[in-house]
């Protein structure tokens, strides 16, 4: 192993507007060759946006980024040589079938006919898209059209692979799939950024974490070391009167001394803990000030908690900005 080789991505202070939106606001990442890091954050976070600067698809607005040591701006063709990015096929022909776009693919990477009828099989074989193969793209379903773009990033093995979001809308079975091909990929020395929103996909995956939300990186670390955080442990509270999490909120603040997330429309409350002891004392509290508990669990952290936690709403929680959906129609 090369000690001295540069990681696989190295950004620093990256920041795109889009008008009077900041759609990423200084994000910083360094992942290491061989890993998979996950980019983890809600809808309209900036996660798209980020990628699409790495990979060269926007130009930053400030900040650096290298790829492998090349800059992202200056070396943006020796770059495009290094990674591979899923959903980046949009343009294809609706009316060709899938074997038919994997082998203009194919052909254009520089394989021979041969070899590109033989990737194309390949590819639909590992994806189980071998019963559509000669069916048109327009007749996909969003769940195939995934997969397909997965397959057409790797026709050249790039030694980077930018996975934007690659299990929306799949199924279970397929998203297990795709879990598998992305650990076999890494294990064969690629190296993999992964965006999601789904808080098991990136506990599953990631060797590392960033999470991102409205433009900024505000956690980065191991799914352990995020988890540890926040807390020993997980309070959870469900409330029979839900106008009344308000004040629950305010005297678990003053008992535990931490940050508490709520979901009024639920009536139920999230906080860390450091002691799991304090609980039934806390009971006593809520039940002094007149607050009846539903529900109440004490658990280990999730990556569920940990976001709720630091950013005080859910991973799931659409908070698309003019800034990310400007930048999806730029790069259409």
């Amino acid at each position: 192993m090369n000690l001295t080789a540069p990681p696989a991505i190295e950004a620093v202070g990256l920041v795109k507007r889009f008008g009077d939106s900041v759609a990423v606001d200084g994000v910083s990442l360094t992942v290491p060759t061989g890993t998979v890091y996950g980019v983890l954050g809600p809808n309209g976070a900036g996660k798209t946006t980020t990628v699409r600067m790495l990979a060269t698809l926007l130009r930053p607005d400030a900040g650096q980024a290298r790829i492998f040591g090349h800059d992202v701006v200056r070396e943006s063709t020796a770059v495009r040589s290094l990674v591979g990015v899923t959903g980046q096929y949009a343009s294809v022909d609706e009316d060709l079938s899938a074997t038919e776009n994997l082998v203009i693919f194919s052909r254009l990477l520089g394989l021979s006919r041969t070899e590109a009828k033989r990737k194309a099989t390949e590819l639909l074989e590992e994806f189980d898209l071998v019963e559509a193969a000669s069916k048109p793209l327009k007749n996909f379903s969003g769940g195939m059209r995934r997969r397909l773009d997965l397959a057409a990033s790797l026709i050249s093995h790039p030694p980077l692979l930018f996975l934007d979001e690659p299990t929306t809308g799949l199924d279970p079975r397929t998203r297990a799939q795709m879990w598998e091909t992305i650990r076999r990929l890494v294990a064969e020395g690629s190296t993999v950024l992964l965006t999601t929103q789904y808080l098991d996909e990136a506990d599953q995956l990631a060797d590392r974490i960033a999470v991102i939300d409205r433009g900024k990186v505000i956690a980065d670390g191991t799914a352990d070391e995020l988890k540890a955080s926040v807390g020993v442990s997980s309070l959870q509270l469900k409330l029979v009167d839900k106008t009344r999490v308000d004040q629950t909120r305010s005297l678990l603040v003053e008992s535990l001394g931490v940050e508490v997330a709520i979901t009024p429309e639920a009536g139920r409350l999230t906080a860390p803990m450091t002691d799991p002891s304090v609980t039934p004392e806390l009971l006593i509290r809520l039940r002094e000030h007149g607050i009846d508990v539903d529900e109440i669990t004490v658990s280990k952290p999730s990556l569920d908690e940990v976001f709720l936690t630091i950013t005080g709403h859910g991973a799931d929680e659409s908070d698309s900005t003019a800034a990310e959906s400007d930048t999806e129609r730029s790069v259409a």
